[in-house]
């Protein structure tokens, strides 16, 4: 059975927008302007999705799903693109690193039998993956270029001690992948205990007994830290090389730009 919420409920949703807007204007935060723009251009692209997901839905599944899956990951690329655009070759790193992960879980997904091939399944769940994916990636280029910058003095000592680029940069790129996977550990610890997680909650919601919910959101949790990891640990063990030269000499952000 299907519940509705009433367009007018969804208008007084305003007053919950109001209180980081409210804090934003007593404590100068200069984040009034984002606030706004981000809850309308939210609503507008959630609005926007519903009708596409709708028309999608209606197509056959090999022609619905490729669509989304590839506008999806396309919009992740370039989003993520940003946290490395110092780095070279960093949209089709990024591009190359989330289909492959994509192919990976789906293929996943379709072997083991958890899921069937239809838009209302595989284009919800990959977009939870794809999405984790992207924020993964950029966690992981903003660390790497924050641990590159800031031990840099570590790292002209490693190298001139004889380490090659891989053994001077593997610190750095342990701590990367730790700022990168952490959230996802502490988020699987309390899963169920302190929040009901999204999908859940949705089927939960949408008249699903509880048990088969839970089902469908083991396998979407386990497969979101899955990917997270294997998204986190393909760009850093690609992005790190560029930060040395043939001469496996350090080079700075400013240089790499040049470079590239």
């Amino acid at each position: 059975m299907e519940r509705d919420i009433p367009t007018y409920s969804l208008l007084l949703l305003i007053v919950f927008v109001m209180i980081p807007f409210t804090i934003a204007y007593i404590y100068q935060l200069g984040l009034k302007k984002e606030i706004i723009w981000s809850t309308v251009r939210g609503t507008l692209q959630l609005f926007l999705i519903g009708l596409i997901l709708t028309y999608l839905f209606d197509l056959p599944p090999l022609v619905g799903i490729p669509i989304m899956l590839s506008v999806m990951i396309l919009v992740a690329t370039f989003h993520a693109r940003k946290k490395g655009k110092e780095l070279p070759y960093i949209f089709i790193t990024i591009l190359v690193g989330l289909i492959g992960v994509e192919i990976i879980v789906l293929s996943m997904w379709l072997g083991f039998g958890m899921i069937s091939f239809t838009p209302e399944e595989v284009i919800p769940m990959s977009g939870m993956v794809i999405g984790n994916s992207m924020v993964a990636m950029g966690l992981a280029l903003e660390r790497l270029k924050s641990e590159f910058e800031q031990n840099r003095g570590k790292l002209l000592a490693a190298l001139s001690l004889g380490a090659t680029p891989k053994h001077a940069a593997h610190m750095s790129i342990k701590k990367t992948l730790n700022a990168a996977l952490i959230p996802n550990i502490d988020q699987l610890k309390t899963i169920g205990l302190v929040q009901l997680p999204g999908m859940m909650t949705g089927l939960i919601l949408g008249g699903v007994a509880p048990i088969i919910a839970i089902k469908y959101q083991l396998v979407i949790s386990i497969s979101i830290f899955s990917s997270v990891s294997l998204s986190a640990i393909f760009i850093s063990m690609v992005m790190y090389r560029f930060f040395f030269n043939k001469q496996m000499q350090l080079l700075n952000l400013q240089d790499i730009k040049k470079n590239g």
